[in-house]
């Protein structure tokens, strides 16, 4: 398997595989740097992330009150031999600090450098852990130990002392603290005194914090040795990703699938594709790098996934553009789940078939969500993705006029902010030529938005609403394009809250009505006798849909997205499924057999089409793999009258394609888990 390709200091822009043994201490003496850095490169590695300091010094570390991790070898420097050994190998090497904690003997000669809860007691971790173990507590975000009296000092000493190649900062995160100094920097910053609980703070306050120290950092790392990249988390949900590229080289996100949180709450099978959808959004960024941990959950750490979960979570990383990091509990010989080693193997060889082509590629997605962090996003995403349509994900700073236009839909969560400056942005980019999608309540502040979407400006909002149905209507001389696939029901169940709203003129087609409540939830099935719907048809909206210059609107006076996420039925999938289909016309990039549970992505390089799908049919956690059957798929090409070959680069066979017009068909007999076909012009092979 190829090294990193460049050798001039970028390496961090060309495509990675990461692995990360997290290292116990106890375990030190096990550790033999050449035998690790051949074992991480057989794994398909070219770059290794392995623990240098914070809460332990792995190596002998001359900064006062930094552990030094008293189970090194005495006669030999454990750091400096790794590193040797991985670039032997050709195998990068990122260092890993992580300075959220640190043991009770440092508290007790500085504790002000510490985390203080309301009452001015510090935070403890794992007191009531078993074992010969030190206290550990948590260092405050803005104290002396995370910037300039320990992690500063530290930062200095390896970057001068030893060839690191890049640097990764674990827990960076803010943890709330009534610290001294954390007081009179939000006194500073908001001109009031700081709140007895976080969830008081002013929403940017710890987003601050992070880039306040981070930025202190990256400027030592680059004013000492310009060419070492530093690497830095982003976040889902609480987080403000363009703070987070000011003080970075490098992306990461972890998207853990904690199976010990139990079968009801295990995390959405969509978490991996969305934390790289929205890391991708950022332009002219290296593709960001999802970790995913090896064990079910940090209480089960030292055991494994379930290889059919474990190879479906994976491969959602590279699909999606993402670059793999693997989270390993221990190395290789303390690993006692070998199936862990098998399936990173897999993932990072299977990976490196792929990634030559995908390195600077550009997703080709039609559909555009807008990211507004909250279930209602989260619930559209599941019905896009469970639909195979293809779709990107924009954060509210990323609505420009320009961004939007490059989408033929663009899919409006509910609880979205609608300003009046981003309702005009809209309205132009409808105007031009553009589809949009919103659905339920909409702001009384958001000037011209009911005229956009069709209805009156006179509207209410119900009352949670049950036994209630959304009917179907004609359409104005054709069929009703929400009913495609469910003609043979005027009615879908309906459940929440809607808007209560009328078209605002003729040119307004109402394509779905409400069908109000039949009864109270107390007496829905008894008696049978009395079932009868008291009102079986209304003229209450439930979606309307309106022309615009070139374009429309589509809106659903409820969540849609809810519906969704509270009962996963196949009718709002259907309706969802529908209502991009419908705007998207004969304009639709790719069309592939209808599976519950497989993803596709697609994307572009030159003259090249990447067509991805990632198996995760079945219930999860995915106890086998179910392998998918005869998946036929039509993708349109651009009409330059070549001919085009396809291949699945992952099993390495060609794939017989048929051309019929602008669109090439094939059929993938087999899907196990991931494969990536490729497009190409005859002439290019």
């Amino acid at each position: 398997m190829p090294e990193l390709l460049s050798k001039d200091g970028t390496w961090q822009n060309e495509p990675l595989r990461i692995i990360q043994p997290n290292l116990q201490v106890l375990d030190t003496a096990k550790i033999n740097p050449r035998q690790l850095a051949r074992q991480i490169k057989d794994l398909g590695a070219n770059a290794m992330v392995f623990n240098v300091g914070g809460i332990y010094a792995w190596y002998p570390s001359r900064v006062p009150y930094h552990t030094v991790n008293e189970h090194l070898p005495k006669d030999t420097d454990l750091l400096r031999d790794v590193i040797e050994a991985c670039h032997e190998e050709g195998v990068k090497f990122i260092a890993r600090f992580d300075f959220s904690k640190a043991e009770d003997q440092v508290f007790l000669q500085r504790p002000q450098w510490f985390v203080r809860k309301a009452d001015g007691e510090p935070e403890i971790i794992g007191a009531n852990r078993p074992g010969p173990w030190s206290l550990l507590m948590n260092t405050c975000l803005n104290s002396g130990y995370r910037n300039e009296d320990v992690a500063e000092p530290v930062l200095r000493e390896v970057l001068s002392d030893y060839d690191i190649d890049g640097i990764f900062f674990n827990a960076p995160h803010y943890m709330f603290c009534r610290c001294r100094r954390c007081q009179s920097k939000y006194e500073a910053l908001y001109n009031k005194p700081l709140p007895e609980t976080g969830k008081e703070l002013e929403p940017d306050f710890a987003s601050r914090c992070i880039r306040d120290t981070m930025e202190r950092k990256y400027k030592l790392i680059k004013d000492t040795r310009p060419e070492v990249p530093m690497i830095l988390y982003y976040n889902l949900y609480r987080d403000n990703i363009y703070e987070r590229i000011e003080t970075t080289d490098l992306l990461c996100i972890e998207p853990q699938d904690v199976l010990s949180l139990g079968h009801a709450h295990i995390p959405e099978f969509w978490k991996p594709a969305l934390c790289i959808k929205l890391g991708r959004s950022l332009p002219d960024r290296p593709a960001p790098l999802g970790i995913v941990h090896s064990c079910p959950g940090m209480d089960w750490r030292h055991t494994g996934l379930p290889p059919a979960e474990y190879r479906f979570w994976l491969a959602q990383i590279p699909a999606h553009g993402g670059q793999i990091w693997h989270s390993l509990t221990g190395v290789p010989e303390t690993i006692t789940d070998k199936r862990i080693l098998d399936v990173v193997g897999e993932l990072n060889h299977n990976a490196a078939k792929v990634e030559g082509y995908m390195h600077q590629a550009q997703p080709a997605s039609q559909t555009a969500l807008l990211w507004n962090a909250d279930r209602s996003a989260e619930g559209w995403a599941d019905g896009l993705i469970n639909n195979q349509l293809l779709f990107d994900v924009l954060l509210p700073e990323q609505a420009t006029a320009e961004r939007l236009a490059a989408y033929r839909v663009i899919i409006v969560p509910e609880g979205y902010l609608y300003t009046t400056e981003f309702t005009q942005r809209l309205e132009a980019y409808v105007q031009a030529g553009g589809h949009v999608i919103a659905e339920g309540e909409l702001p009384d502040e958001a000037t011209g938005l009911p005229g956009l979407l069709g209805i009156a400006e006179e509207r209410y909002t119900s009352e949670e609403l049950l036994a209630s149905y959304l009917r179907f209507e004609k359409g104005s001389g054709e069929e009703n394009p929400l009913q495609a696939g469910l003609q043979q029901t005027e009615l879908i169940p309906h459940r929440g809250i809607v808007t209560y709203c009328r078209p605002l003129d003729e040119q307004t087609e109402v394509l779905a009505t409400l069908v109000p409540p039949f009864s109270p939830l107390e007496s829905v099935g008894a008696p049978p006798e009395r079932a009868s719907l008291p009102v079986s048809h209304s003229d209450l909206p439930l979606a309307v849909r309106r022309t615009h210059g070139k374009g429309s609107t589509l809106y659903f006076p409820f969540q849609l997205s809810r519906l969704i996420n509270e009962f996963k039925l196949g009718e709002h999938y259907q309706l969802l499924s529908n209502s991009v289909v419908s705007l998207l016309g004969e304009d639709r990039q790719v069309r592939v057999t209808a599976y519950h549970g497989l993803q596709i992505t697609l994307f572009r390089k030159g003259e090249d089409w990447l067509l991805h799908l990632v198996n995760g049919a079945g219930r999860r956690p995915l106890a086998t793999t179910l392998p998918l059957h005869d998946i036929e798929i039509e993708l349109k090409l651009p009409d330059t009258g070549s001919a085009y070959t396809a291949e699945g680069l992952i099993d390495g066979n060609g794939l017989a394609i048929e051309r019929r017009g602008t669109s090439v068909y094939l059929t993938l007999p087999r899907l196990e888990v991931w494969e990536c076909i490729r497009f190409s012009p005859a002439a290019a092979q």
